[in-house]
């Protein structure tokens, strides 16, 4: 008894040892490798290992966001409209100074050759097209047979002109140029008779009608018939040719024909001037 006893104490010994050892196997074994696989299997040099890093200075350069293009591409463009300039001026000035030449019904009662004398701006809203004012004056000597008309020893006659024409201006060469202009005006015309002899009650006659008084019987000879002032509103067109200097100005000679009317009268004046502009 005390033999069975013995065996099954070895029997239950070697089984138990085996279990032990099994188990602790089991935990020095590695998680994902197989027990079948050699403990000793070196690890791979460092020279061997994939894919090292590139340096610093290799590295890929980031692409730019679509916003920072957009910005750019923007910033761009809107350097490129202001560096473009304007191939005119907006604004312009013009001053000038010549002779008139009569027509019409005052060249029966002035002489030609009065002095003429300008000064003009304009706004231009492109190379070709603008919009110009001038102020222009007019000396109107009354010839010798109109003062006779007048019975008087002198006279002065003048005149005011305001006009606003559209410009078109026609550039030939990069030295040479033209323009044309036409629009309304206003024209006011005076003067007064100096040492006049007429006789109260004198008839009428056409250089009165023209000079927009006429003596009265009752009245001296002096006051409205002797000092003439008319306003006309009319119209004018004209043109020129321009050169433009080294440093910029142009010298430009025009020719125009003014033309007024009111009350029954007319006023008929053709300015030649020679000017710059700039």
């Amino acid at each position: 008894m005390i033999g069975k006893f013995a065996t099954a104490s070895v029997l239950s010994l070697l089984i138990l040892t085996t279990m032990l050892g099994g188990i602790g196997f089991a935990q020095a074994t590695p998680s994902g490798e197989s027990p079948s696989s050699p403990a000793s299997t070196p690890q791979q040099p460092a020279a061997q290992q994939p894919a090292a890093q590139q340096p610093a200075g290799q590295q890929p350069t980031a692409q730019p966001s679509s916003s920072d293009q957009e910005a750019s591409e923007e910033e761009s463009s809107s350097s490129r409209r202001k560096a473009k300039p304007h191939d005119y001026k907006n604004w312009s000035y013009n001053v000038g100074a010549g002779a008139n030449v009569d027509s019409g019904t005052t060249r029966t009662f002035v002489r030609g050759g009065g002095v003429v004398g300008t000064a003009g701006v304009a706004r231009n809203g492109s190379k070709y097209l603008g919009l110009r004012a001038d102020f222009i004056f007019a000396n109107l000597p009354l010839r010798d047979s109109s003062l006779q008309l007048a019975q008087a020893g002198s006279a002065s006659s003048y005149l005011f002109t305001l006009t606003l024409d559209p410009i078109i201006n026609v550039p030939v060469t990069k030295t040479y140029g033209g323009y044309v202009l036409f629009g309304p005006g206003y024209y006011h015309r005076f003067g007064t008779l100096n040492s006049d002899t007429a006789v109260p009650g004198s008839s009428c006659n056409a250089f009165f009608d023209w000079w927009g008084a006429c003596p009265t019987v009752s009245l001296p000879l002096s006051g409205s018939f002797v000092n003439s002032s008319q306003n006309h509103f009319g119209y004018n067109v004209g043109g020129g040719i321009t050169r433009k200097m080294p440093s910029g100005v142009e010298i430009y000679a025009e020719y125009r024909l003014t033309h007024g009317s009111g009350n029954g009268t007319t006023t008929d004046v053709r300015p030649i001037t020679v000017g710059v502009r700039w």
